[in-house]
């Protein structure tokens, strides 16, 4: 815990209970809706008591330090080529004791740069959520 980057592993795993929680939360309000105008006052009261409210604080503190690493971390997990084409490429490879020509494919091409690849994450949440803003208050 006293390594930066194994607190903020500690933290981002840890803030996946948090998104859980918003989306349980969320179901539990769209039951409530379902059920007319009176069960969505009691939800809208349960949900404005001082404990639900620090709690989905704390969540959002939670869900966006969850997206913000998962963002950075993307670049690493998924390696995203421009420019690229399809090469086919023979190797022996052994198969009971002997050596046998494999046909495989390699990728030849440019890889996006990592900054790229997370802004264009921060264009799509800023396009989606802008969105939804324009459902939601229209």
């Amino acid at each position: 815990m006293k390594k930066r980057s194994y607190f903020m592993f500690v933290l981002r795993e840890l803030s996946s209970v948090f998104v859980a929680w918003f989306a349980v939360f969320l179901m539990i309000m769209v039951f409530a809706i379902g059920r007319g105008e009176a069960s969505y006052q009691n939800f809208m009261s349960w949900a404005a008591s001082p404990v639900v409210v620090v709690i989905n604080i704390v969540a959002l503190a939670f869900a966006i330090l969850h997206t913000v690493t998962w963002f950075a971390l993307t670049p690493q997990a998924m390696v995203v080529r421009f420019g690229g084409r399809q090469v086919p490429a023979m190797k022996e490879v052994r198969v009971a004791g002997r050596y046998v020509p494999a046909a495989t494919v390699v990728r030849v091409g440019g890889r996006v740069p990592a900054g790229l690849v997370v802004a264009s994450q921060w264009a799509g949440l800023v396009v989606v959520s802008a969105f939804v803003a324009w459902l939601v208050l229209r």
